[in-house]
């Protein structure tokens, strides 16, 4: 039970170190696709894409809808997969 709140002490220190961070200070929160289009355009900017989505959300509320829907399925995948190994190793008595 120690162990247990120790580590879940350190996890709770290691999420919310960062925001107390100086280097985060008027930091923006922008993900790596708007960055990347950013340097892209910076670096070459007569660049076109050579490729456009086949689909478009609605909107940006849609959007993020669908990423985290896709995050969560891929999660759920992942851990099946984990447990599912886990359970099939051969369960061997601690105490014998």
């Amino acid at each position: 039970m120690k162990k247990n709140l120790l580590l879940l002490t350190i996890v709770v220190i290691m999420c919310l170190v960062p925001f107390f961070l100086p280097s985060n200070k008027g930091a923006e929160f922008s993900g790596a696709d708007g960055q990347a289009e950013e340097a892209i355009t910076q670096s070459h900017p007569d660049y076109e894409p050579w490729f456009e989505s086949f689909f478009e959300p609605a909107s940006g509320e849609v959007e993020s809808l669908l990423f985290t829907l896709q995050g969560s399925i891929g999660t759920g995948i992942i851990c099946y997969i984990l447990g599912f190994y886990r359970g099939r190793r051969p369960k061997t008595d601690v105490r014998n």
